[in-house]
């Protein structure tokens, strides 16, 4: 760590790392004036009042030790212009000292608290990122007939982490998918999305029926929910509001997938430059909002699902990513146009050209998952590579 950086500063990139470098060489900026000034003979300006916002302007960028050491310039600097102007003893050389020791204790204090507050936001932020680690694990990159390849993109610096969960497994059955989003941020969403995740991943190896793999995520899930206090009014909200749209894949060994949907985003089948959507014939409520599911019990839908075809799955934060026309991200658009040998190489073009479209600068956490059904087996189970 630098003498004069802040831990504010760290995390800084691109334009940000070149405004903080600005403002950060700003009060040797002024101190490099007065001396010039004071030293030349256009002396006769007074530079007094420029000397005491000098600490003031490292604590925006410095921590207090290098604010410290700008006020110990400016006090240098003040000290020689009034020795080399014979100024001693005047009450004006004074007042600029006076002047000088407030502004440099004030810019002290908030400097450190400052500093405190970041190394706090950063040890929060790295807590809730191994959480949302934990809830999404990279997939292997072959499973059985299916190549896969996931990637999960954090909102912007700053926001808080997010929801969205996705898992892929072999089972006896088939390979196993699940995608989902939970409605909110925060660590409360974290709790939701890790029950659906472990109901899921205990489910998929014993029950038959992807059903009632849904059935299994949706209880734990209203188990989750029982556990928060409702006597506190903070949890209300959460309470009136929590539900998780989520979606069931599973693709067995013939060329289909069934799927469930829990009004979450559709998949996509992507093949040779064309596109189509696997829309639900039923439309299902998210788990949570079980009082809204009427008619026959849940199932699943079957659709065709080729050798060589792609399915993505993906959470709304791929179709609400704007740019800064405020347009959205045109995903079917992007899909027919991208190429890739490659489930990875595919999925990394993509988020590329998402990453293009916002700037950098996502509103909501973006996953996805995209699979390929191989046209045959391998002869060797390969482990799966982050």
């Amino acid at each position: 760590m630098g003498f004069f950086r802040s831990s504010a500063d760290r995390g800084a990139s691109g334009p940000s790392r070149s405004v903080f470098t600005v403002a950060r060489c700003l009060p040797f900026v002024v101190l490099a004036a007065v001396v010039t000034i004071e030293f030349s003979p256009a002396h006769v300006v007074y530079t007094g009042a420029l000397l005491s916002p000098t600490p003031a302007l490292a604590a925006v960028t410095m921590g207090p030790r290098g604010t410290a050491s700008v006020a110990a310039l400016a006090f240098l600097v003040s000290s020689a212009t009034a020795t080399k102007n014979q100024a001693w003893g005047t009450q004006q050389v004074y007042t600029n000292l006076a002047a000088l020791l407030v502004v440099t204790t004030a810019s002290m204090v908030s400097s450190a608290v400052r500093v405190r507050r970041t190394r706090e936001l950063t040890q929060v932020r790295r807590i809730a990122e191994v959480s949302q680690k934990v809830v999404l694990r990279p997939l292997p990159t072959r499973m059985g007939m299916v190549m896969a390849a996931s990637f999960y993109l954090a909102a912007e610096r700053g926001a808080q982490i997010g929801g969205d969960l996705y898992e892929a497994t072999t089972t006896r059955f088939g390979v196993r998918l699940i995608v989902g989003d939970v409605r909110g941020k925060g660590l409360a969403a974290v709790r939701s999305a890790a029950a659906v995740l472990g109901a899921f991943r205990e489910a998929v190896h014993y029950e038959h029926d992807l059903a009632e793999v849904m059935h299994r995520c949706a209880a734990a899930l209203q188990r989750e929910s029982a556990l928060v206090d409702r006597t506190d009014p903070r949890n209300w909200e959460e309470l009136d509001e929590q539900f998780v749209t989520v979606l069931l894949a599973q693709v067995p060994d013939d060329t289909t997938i069934q799927l469930i949907n829990r009004g979450h985003p559709p998949p996509l089948i992507v093949h040779h430059g064309t596109v189509r959507t696997l829309s639900p014939a039923r439309p299902l409520p998210p788990l949570g909002l079980e009082e809204f599911l009427t008619g026959p019990p849940v199932s699943t839908e079957t659709f065709p699902f080729a050798a060589g075809e792609r399915l993505l799955l993906h959470t709304d934060g791929v179709l609400e990513a704007r740019n800064r026309s405020h347009e959205f991200f045109p995903l079917l658009e992007t899909l027919e146009t991208l190429d890739g040998a490659t489930p990875a190489e595919y999925l990394d073009r993509l988020r590329l050209a998402l990453i293009r479209h916002t700037d950098g600068h996502l509103a909501d956490d973006a996953a996805m998952i995209l699979i390929e059904r191989a046209a045959a087996a391998p002869d060797v189970m390969q482990p799966g590579t982050p």
